[in-house]
């Protein structure tokens, strides 16, 4: 399979190379974030950026796809299906982090929780007080996961609802895969709350979001925390083991 992608992608920048290098390089932009979700409802995904090139596959609305590059008015992109070539930027929209820090990036995976807002840190912290209280490691922050979380409580926020499926991407299983995040176990809780200890205990007093907190098999979490003017406040907990 490695094999394959590696090839695919040579094979895709020298047809870029051969038939239009210096067109090309001089529109050659980074987006700033690696997944996109589509819009049409079937999008040509083509062998170089623009129409005169051939199709090597397609890709459906809310599909997700990974994007490496722009090239004019093209999407450099990967497929679920591990396909590679170029999609018309016209029917992509890119999903950035909600709250990306470019600035505290540097510091590795030991200084995440320094990204996550204050609600995030409280809940972080009362979580893994009763995890340690009941035995179990703290859960660390997961990158993705994070930026996963907050995406899925913005939605709820957004389109008004209060559910473990979004209209938008689906539950929280084909959620956290389509943002390209590899796991062996995961889990979700949601709550809408006006404080984040109510929020935590309301958990803690329902044996099916209880079960999830103190989960052994759990390492990883991601949580989202946004105002809601239904709820005060909308959480969503995501949890993983890798």
């Amino acid at each position: 399979m490695k094999k394959r992608l590696l090839i695919s992608i040579i094979l895709f920048f020298l047809l870029i190379g051969i038939k239009n290098i210096s067109t090309a390089m001089s529109h050659y932009q980074t987006v700033g974030t690696s997944t996109g979700l589509v819009t049409a409802n079937t999008l040509n995904v083509r062998q170089g950026p623009g129409t005169n090139y051939n199709i090597v596959t397609t890709v459906n609305k809310n599909e997700y796809i990974r994007i490496f590059a722009k090239i004019g008015d093209w999407y450099v992109v990967q497929t679920n299906n591990d396909y590679l070539g170029a999609v018309s930027s016209k029917y992509v929209k890119l999903i950035y982090p909600s709250n990306s820090n470019s600035s505290s990036s540097s510091g590795g995976s030991s200084n995440i929780t320094s990204q996550l807002t204050t609600d995030e840190q409280e809940v972080l912290d009362l979580i893994n007080a009763k995890r340690v209280a009941n035995g179990l490691t703290a859960l660390k922050i997961d990158d993705e996961l994070q930026n996963v979380a907050r995406i899925k409580a913005q939605d709820m926020v957004d389109y008004n609802y209060f559910s473990h499926t979004s209209p938008i991407y689906g539950s929280p299983f084909d959620m956290i895969k389509n943002f390209g995040i590899s796991y062996k176990l995961a889990a979700e809780n949601i709550a809408g709350n006006s404080s984040n200890s109510g929020a935590v205990n309301a958990w803690m007093n329902s044996e099916g979001h209880k079960s999830n907190i103190l989960n052994s098999n759990f390492d990883y979490t991601g949580i989202g925390v946004v105002k809601s003017p239904k709820y005060g406040k909308i959480y969503v907990q995501m949890f993983m083991k890798k």
